[in-house]
């Protein structure tokens, strides 16, 4: 199924301040993987996850999503196919209630009425938050407006899911819901994030990002064993993969 495949060669993206943050990136994800990105804060990973719905255009490099270079031109099918979560759910909830919110993309779609309904329900239930849907955004707690930024992503029924830092500000309840959630979605997924037990439970291979640079991409718990990479990348390894204090053996 090409239409699952990320291709990304020699990205780069500069700001108008000079910062480079993105400096020549090439990677290749296949359909149905779950791929981790990580990297210190500022390593450039929520500006690589921005092209990668289109949301940023290459300046130089290319960005390829299954059959549709990623121009201008091609944004309306690329996002069609890449659904993105971004780090704040404020980002994504805007209109006065939560149907209106997951309603939102598959009106633009220019979908019949009664398959939007279906879609939102769908939604809404596949996140566990369908008594919401009259609520207002703005008063919703962390997770639930988390739940609801994804349930606005999968009434669009993606192939390729892209998040930001899914877990952040989310309590431990929360936080194993949204990795069960996403453990049952079955087609590709790119999570950039600083939590690393998460990747260990989603994600069979990681890319590590410094500096704008890849400088790692392989299985994850081979990643997640290089001290010296982690060293250099300014990570810490897994809580998991940490050794015990008490008896210096680590948890897995």
């Amino acid at each position: 199924m090409s239409h699952h495949i990320v291709e990304v060669q020699n990205l780069t993206h500069t700001y108008p301040d000079g910062t480079a943050a993105v400096r020549g990136i090439s990677f290749r994800i296949h359909h149905g993987e779950s791929v981790a990105v990580v990297g210190a804060n500022g390593a450039g990973k929520s500006t690589l996850l921005l092209h990668l719905n289109g949301y940023l255009t290459p300046q130089s490099g290319t960005v390829r999503i299954g059959d549709f270079p990623l121009t201008r031109e091609t944004l309306r099918d690329i996002r069609r196919t890449v659904g993105m979560i971004f780090q704040d759910p404020d980002d994504q909830l805007f209109m006065p209630t939560v149907y209106e919110d997951v309603a939102f993309g598959p009106l633009n779609l220019g979908l019949p009425l009664e398959e939007v309904e279906q879609r939102v329900q769908k939604a809404l239930m596949r996140v566990g938050v369908e008594h919401l849907r009259e609520r207002p955004p703005y008063k919703l707690s962390g997770g639930e407006k988390r739940a609801v930024s994804i349930a606005t992503v999968l009434a669009m029924s993606p192939d390729i899911l892209v998040m930001d830092e899914p877990s952040s500000n989310l309590d431990p309840r929360a936080r194993r819901t949204l990795i069960e959630l996403l453990a049952g979605f079955q087609h590709t997924k790119i999570i950039a994030t600083h939590d690393l037990d998460m990747v260990l439970d989603l994600c069979s291979r990681t890319i590590v990002i410094r500096e704008g640079q890849i400088m790692a991409d392989g299985p994850t718990t081979e990643i997640f064993q290089n001290d010296q990479l982690l060293e250099e990348c300014h990570l810490e390894k897994p809580m998991r993969m940490q050794a015990c204090p008490l008896c210096n053996r680590p948890s897995i």
